[in-house]
């Protein structure tokens, strides 16, 4: 299970980096409204939401059901894979991004879904809330800062 672990965070990390390189603040674990936690949700300059799933392996994919349940919080959904993965598996309307640990490659651009402008701006409160939240406790450890929004 630590090198299912180990690999989803080399390719969270890699991933990361392809965002911050297009303009995008990327946030890991980030719970939505409906109850489903984004492997990453990131915000671009122009208030652009794009939600990335990571998957460590085939099987990881094909035993995920919930992945559909991300399309209504985020402009753009992408899948992150490594360099093992069966790009095959992929639905051909999701962006697809290569990863490792030290970068990734976008593969394929994902189709614009267009947020409805309330739900964007809730996901932009809820960003910038989880944000401040994660600097503050990094900041002051000893911080009571209750559960994270």
């Amino acid at each position: 299970m630590s090198d299912a672990r180990d690999l989803t965070k080399a390719l969270s990390r890699g991933t990361t980096r392809l965002l911050a390189q297009q303009g995008f603040a990327a946030l890991a674990e980030v719970r939505l409204a409906n109850g489903r936690r984004a492997d990453i949700l990131a915000l671009g300059n122009a208030g652009e939401i794009r939600i990335v799933e990571i998957k460590s392996s085939s099987g990881d994919f094909r035993g995920d059901r919930k992945w559909h349940e991300y399309r209504d919080y985020c402009d753009r959904l992408y899948f992150a894979v490594g360099a093992d993965f069966d790009e095959a598996l992929i639905p051909a309307d999701c962006g697809l991004i290569r990863a490792d640990a030290w970068g990734a490659a976008l593969l394929r651009e994902a189709p614009l879904l267009q947020l409805p402008a309330p739900r964007r701006r809730a996901l932009m409160l809820r960003f910038a809330l989880v944000a401040a939240h994660r600097l503050n406790r990094f900041l002051d450890p000893q911080l009571d800062a209750g559960v994270e929004p």
